[in-house]
């Protein structure tokens, strides 16, 4: 799946697809823990947004805009499809050896 494909995008469905269907983390969290720009991580969240792949949710806290992300089910099952394409890569390249 070229969309997920791309590093930083794979490492943010790596992360949300890890935590319940019905949770979601902030946009700092995500930020933080891939080490990317608020740019960088915004341009890939609009990216995984427009093929629905995840959900933000804009919300204000405390007077403050807060945005807090989630992967949709049809983001979960891309990016499980995409896991066991790659699986099958490396298996098949294992058995060359």
């Amino acid at each position: 799946n070229e969309i997920i494909h791309q590093s930083v995008r794979l490492r943010i469905m790596a992360a949300l697809v890890t935590l319940a269907p019905d949770e979601e983390v902030e946009f700092t969290y995500l930020r933080d823990l891939l080490e990317v720009t608020d740019g960088n991580l915004g341009a890939h969240l609009r990216k995984l947004e427009e093929v629905d792949y995840i959900n933000l949710t804009k919300l204000f806290v405390e007077r403050k805009p807060r945005t807090f992300v989630s992967a949709t089910k049809k983001g979960r099952k891309v990016f499980d499809e995409h896991v066991e394409a790659l699986e099958t890569i490396l298996k098949s390249s294992e058995t060359r050896k």
